[in-house]
């Protein structure tokens, strides 16, 4: 192997690890992310230079000794949150509906305060 293949070979190694590290977050992007940088990686392997030029001269490459994509990893449980975002709190429509009557009710108070006192 040259230099370049040695490169392009702990390049596609550390993708993998990146990979592994990603699958182990357990969430949804993670498991994406490992899919995406496993295959990134397999085709990296394909860019060796001596590979390149073996098929450039018409020879059948041999096969990588590139190591097996681990297996897809399980989806983790998820984690308990605290407060759950939906379905806690007051609804929207309510909070601006009190919040329009509030305002309506502040302007009437002083709209009549005006009119107890004329500047004229």
């Amino acid at each position: 192997m040259t230099k370049a293949d040695l490169f392009v070979e702990r390049s596609a190694t550390k993708l993998q690890q990146l990979a592994r590290r990603a699958a182990q977050r357990g969430d949804g992007i993670g498991v994406w992310l490992s899919g995406e940088l496993n295959e990134d990686a397999a085709f990296l392997r394909k860019l060796k230079p001596s590979l390149i030029a073996a098929r450039a001269r018409g020879e059948r490459p041999a096969a990588s000794q590139a190591p097996p994509p681990p297996p897809p990893p399980q989806p983790a449980r998820p984690k308990p949150k605290a407060r759950q975002r939906n379905g806690g709190g007051p609804s929207p429509l309510l909070v601006v509906g009190v919040a329009f009557a509030a305002g309506i009710l502040v302007a009437k108070v002083i709209d009549w305060r005006g009119h107890a006192h004329p500047r004229d």
